[in-house]
Parts: C-alpha cells; sequence; structure tokens
C-alpha cells in the first residue's frame, strides 16, 4: 500500500510543473549527451578498424573491446544520472536535516553543495582541462572514474537542488525526515515516491538521447551538445542561487493539483501516511486523551520538545529540556503570533504563569508558524513582546515538535504533571476555568503543602457564537471562500467583482499578484470585498501601506508596517453579517481574514 502511495504520488509531481527546471538539462546531459557519445565511440570503431590493416589484429582487438565498453557505459548514462537523483533525494530527505542539525550545520548547505556540484560538472563539460581536473583525484579507482559513472554525480547534484512540488506524500515523508522518525514504513514511501517521481524524468532522458540518434544534425555537433550541455548545468545552478525555477513554476498552470487534492482527501491515503502526526514510541499514548475532557486522565510519557530552531525568554536562550523539569506541573502552548485564536487565548496563559510559577508551574510556548513571515526570528519575539509573553518560548520552524506531538490546532494545550506525564489535552480556545482548575490539582499532587494563590478573573473572550464566516485564506496554496468568477492561480492577474457575491466569501477587484501565502496589488492600489458573518473580523497583514476599510458604510483606515501581524477591522458588541470592502496599496500584502 505504502509502496503504490509513493509511486502515484511521485509520478504525479514527475508530471507536475515542478519537472520544468531540470528538463532541459535531462534532455540535453542525461540524453543526448549519451547518443554523443555512443557516436563518437562508433567513429572511434571505424578509426580502429582502418587503423588495424596496419597496426595489426592484436591492436584492432583492444581498440574494438574499449568502444565496446565505452558504448556500454554510454547506454546506461540516463539510467545513472536517475538512479543518482532517486539516491540524493532519499538520502536527503530522510537524513539530510537530522545529519546537518548533528554536525551543527545550515540546513541549506547540502543544497548549496548541490550547486556547486552542478556548476563544476557544467564547466568541466564546456572546458575539457577542467574536466581532467576533476577526473584526476580518480585516476587510482579506474572503476569510480566520473566518465565511467557517466551521469551518476550529476543525479546527485541534481537530487540535492531539486525541490519538488509539496503534496501529501512528501509531507509526511518530510516530517518523518525532519523528525528523526524514520522506520521500514518511511523508507519505502520515500523510495517509491522518488522512483515514482524519477520515471517521467528517465523517460525524457530516453526520448532526448532516440532523438539524437536518429537526426544526423545532432550526430555532426558532437562538440556543440556537450557545450550546450554545460551551459544549461550552470544556467540552471545561477537560477537555484535567485530561487528563478519557483518564479518559473509560477507562471505555468498547476495542471496536477485536481489530482494531488483528491490523493490529500483519500482517507485510504491520510490513514497509510498518517497525515496530521506520524505515530511514534513516544506519542502513541497521547489518543488516551480526549481533548474535550475536563477532568484529569494518564495519556502516557510526555513526547519530547525537538527540532527547535532558537529559544529566547531563557537564560542566555538556552533550550529547556523537559526532563529537566520533573518534579515541576509543565503546560506546553503550541501557538503562532499572527493567529487570532491564539492571541485571545496568550492572556489566560500569561495569568497562570504569574499566579503559579513561584508554586511550581512552568510554561513553554511552542511557536509553530502557519506563515512564512512568522519564522522570522525577531518577528516571533516582537509577537510575543506585544502580547506580553515572558515565559520560554521554543520557535519551531520545520514543525518538529508540533509533529512530535501530533498536533493539528492553533492554539493547542498539553498540560504535564511532575512526573512527567501528559494528564490533559485541549485544542482551541475556551474550557480556562476547567484548565486552570486542573493546575491547581496537579500542582497540589506535586507538593501537598502548597499555598496557592486565588483563581485568576482574566475575561474569556472566546466568540460564543459558532455561526460566523469560516477563515478565510488569500494565498493560492490554501485559498478558501474565494466568491470571484475567475479561476483563483498565480497566472491571473485582472480581477473584478462579481454581480452577485455569496455570503461568506471574498472577491477580488483590480490588478492582484496572487502568491502562495498572499495577495498584493500589481498597481497604486486593489480592492477585496469580503461577505462576513459574525462579531469580530481581523485581517493579517505584512508590509507598508495604509489600507482603507468601508465597514457597511464606516471608513477604518489601518496603518500597515514593522512585524505582519493581524489587524481588527471590526469588534462589534455582538454577532451581525455585513459588507467589508478593503482598499489594498502597493506594497501590503494581504494573507488572511479571520473571524469571531
Amino acid at each position: 500500500m505504502l509502496a503504490l502511495i509513493g509511486l502515484l504520488g511521485g509520478f504525479i509531481t514527475g508530471i507536475s510543473p515542478c519537472i520544468i527546471p531540470v528538463l532541459p538539462v535531462i534532455l540535453f546531459s542525461g540524453g543526448m549527451q549519451s547518443a554523443r557519445e555512443q557516436r563518437a565511440a562508433a567513429g572511434d570503431a571505424q578509426d580502429g578498424e582502418e587503423a588495424g590493416a596496419s597496426t595489426g589484429a592484436v591492436a584492432t582487438a583492444t581498440r574494438r573491446e574499449t568502444v565496446r565498453k565505452t558504448r556500454t557505459v554510454s547506454r546506461w548514462r540516463p539510467y545513472f544520472v536517475i538512479a543518482g537523483i532517486v539516491t540524493s533525494f532519499t538520502i536527503m530527505t530522510l537524513a539530510g536535516s537530522l545529519v546537518l542539525s548533528l554536525l551543527g550545520l545550515p540546513q541549506d548547505v547540502l543544497r548549496w553543495a548541490g550547486i556547486v556540484v552542478l556548476t563544476l560538472i557544467g564547466i568541466g563539460l564546456m572546458v575539457p582541462a577542467v574536466q581532467h581536473l576533476l577526473e584526476k583525484p580518480f585516476e587510482r579507482f579506474p572503476q569510480m572514474r566520473t566518465d565511467r559513472l557517466q551521469g551518476f554525480p550529476l543525479g546527485l547534484a541534481l537530487g540535492a537542488v531539486y525541490v519538488p512540488c509539496a503534496g501529501p506524500v512528501l509531507a509526511a515523508i518530510t516530517v518523518a525526515g525532519a523528525t528523526g522518525q524514520i522506520g521500514a514504513d518511511t523508507v519505502v514511501l520515500t523510495v517509491s515516491f522518488a522512483i515514482g517521481a524519477a520515471l517521467p524524468l528517465l523517460f525524457f532522458a530516453l526520448a532526448g538521447r532516440g532523438l539524437a540518434e536518429r537526426i544526423a544534425a545532432f550526430r555532426r555537433r558532437q562538440g556543440v551538445i556537450r557545450v550546450v550541455s554545460g551551459a544549461l548545468m550552470i544556467l540552471l545552478a545561477i537560477g537555484l542561487v535567485f530561487d528563478l525555477p519557483a518564479r518559473l513554476q509560477r507562471l505555468v498552470p498547476d495542471y496536477t493539483s485536481a489530482i494531488q487534492e483528491s490523493i490529500a482527501g483519500n482517507e485510504d491515503v491520510q490513514e497509510a501516511i498518517a497525515i496530521g502526526g506520524l505515530e511514534n514510541d513516544e506519542n502513541k499514548d497521547l489518543d488516551l486523551c480526549d481533548p474535550g475532557a475536563t477532568e484529569l486522565q494518564e495519556c502516557g510519557t510526555a513526547p519530547s520538545i525537538r527540532g527547535i530552531d532558537s529559544w529566547f525568554n531563557t537564560d542566555g536562550d538556552q533550550p529547556v529540556d523537559l526532563a529537566d523539569l520533573r518534579g515541576k506541573v509543565v503546560l506546553v502552548d503550541f501557538w503562532a503570533y499572527s493567529c487570532i485564536n491564539c492571541q485571545r487565548s496568550t492572556p489566560h496563559i500569561n495569568a497562570w504563569y504569574d499566579a503559579y510559577r513561584d508554586a511550581g508551574l512552568e510554561v513553554i510556548g511552542v511557536h509553530s508558524p502557519e506563515y512564512a513571515f512568522e519564522k522570522e526570528r525577531q518577528n516571533v519575539i516582537d509577537g510575543a513582546e506585544a502580547l506580553g509573553i515572558e515565559y520560554p518560548v521554543a520557535i519551531d520552524n520545520s514543525l518538529s515538535t508540533w509533529t512530535n506531538y501530533r498536533n493539528a490546532y492553533w492554539p493547542a494545550r498539553y498540560l504535564i504533571d511532575a512526573d512527567g506525564t501528559v494528564r490533559n489535552v485541549h485544542f482551541g480556545e475556551g474550557q480556562y476555568q476547567e484548565g486552570e482548575q486542573m493546575i491547581r490539582e496537579l500542582l497540589q499532587q506535586a507538593d501537598p503543602g502548597v499555598q496557592l494563590p486565588a483563581a485568576t478573573e482574566t475575561s474569556d473572550e472566546t466568540p460564543l457564537n459558532a455561526d460566523i464566516t469560516p477563515e478565510s485564506y488569500l494565498g493560492t496554496t490554501k485559498v478558501q471562500n474565494f466568491g470571484g468568477e475567475e479561476r483563483y492561480s498565480a497566472q491571473a492577474e485582472a480581477f473584478a467583482y462579481p454581480a452577485q457575491q455569496a455570503a461568506d466569501t471574498f472577491a477580488l477587484d483590480g490588478d492582484w499578484q496572487l502568491e502562495t501565502q498572499f495577495a498584493t496589488p500589481r498597481g497604486d492600489e486593489a480592492r477585496i470585498r469580503l461577505q462576513y458573518r459574525g462579531q469580530e473580523v481581523r485581517m493579517v497583514l505584512a508590509g507598508t501601506g495604509t489600507v482603507v476599510a468601508d465597514i457597511d458604510g464606516e471608513r477604518v483606515e489601518l496603518d500597515v508596517s514593522g512585524t505582519p501581524r493581524s489587524y481588527q477591522l471590526l469588534r462589534a458588541d455582538q454577532s451581525q453579517e455585513g459588507t467589508i470592502e478593503v482598499t489594498v496599496p502597493e506594497g501590503v500584502e494581504a494573507y488572511s481574514f479571520t473571524f469571531g
């Protein structure tokens, strides 16, 4: 089952726009160059036969044997290139992050190494003296010479720099690799995915070789093919440095998105690849906790906090280990600073920390980003300061700890007793009185003689009306509730309001540039019309400029600058419905609307 899912997911990725940047290199270096070498070998054979008449049968036989080996190796060049891609991608995905973390190296060092190797191979193809220099270290090991490997080093470099489109299968693989939870199932899934993604590339390599073998013009220009192959590799390397392949992919419609969505929505696939959290020995007992429980339960030993980029609000920004907190009651809170639900929940966490830290409570905020700008350390620090957070914060940019807790919500609370056992799990807002009461019980269990202060009295601003507009994202990868008539993709630029717009939707008007996580005007300004229901409406914005909102005829101005964050558009005494038209200036990025 896993092998089939991996092959299918990989194959869909392999026919998606993601392959476009590497196709020219595959066609020329993986295919046409092998045909060139075979043709060159054939020419050498003819020359050897002619020379044999004067140099003797022994010399002729030696030449023929050399040519036979050259033909054999050249014939396999496309397969060596693809084998290199599969090998490199598999190793990097499963163990790359883990190895680099152990060595204390930056996470992109392997990508840069691939770019360097790609550049050197390209230069070697264009300048024979450079290729000879590159092969010199292998002269003592003839079986490892670059010309005999015929493409495997190239495949390794391509596998290091080739970034497939994200999908549910790749997401599961990436999470497993990032967290170090690599078992037999994960290896099967990864290898089958890599093979599935490489099969279309192999098809193009073989097609390139077949084309070169059949067209005389290619045979007469063997040197040109070599130079073009090298130039394409160098251009790809330069493009990767400036992230040009990603921009190119945005210009091409993702014709595989519907298939990817159907895979992501399949229950059997979700169960097989454990979307939403990979089960491991650390977190397997978390299912014993009912997230809606208002009483203490037993849910196994708390999973470790792992894969953290950095910490703050600790002595010297040093990391915190749960094992060192035995004897204390610990509350692990997953949050993101621009999340409105987290913003409403944070005052309660702050109040508990202030009231009970001297009685043995420790709070750890695990910041798990939803948007790219939430990965910036200074943005997180600024966001925490604005919310009054003084307890230790772990920046979990790779979502390693998020995944280790099998979490799927912002916010989420995990209450751990003094023995290190998870005793309560709560997803979302609310149940603050019950949560505080459980904290008090665990503190008294840990120290029966503890003197606890009076319970905190932080007002609960959790919206009581569940009949509100769902959160609306403006990025192309998570777009929800778009009510316009246009196709919502990176290729669309001009928009106009529809004559009729459904409730709980937004529509665009004017020229927009749609990115994966946000939308931004292409010209001086553009507009968004929102049909909403709720008591509170907020908008996540970044950049610099003044956003003007017409809220049912009332004008509201938002001065956007500094740290990207959530801005309030509307706060009413009770839930209502209506229309908001937002004018966004050039230089401002609109991420989402949230409602309460």
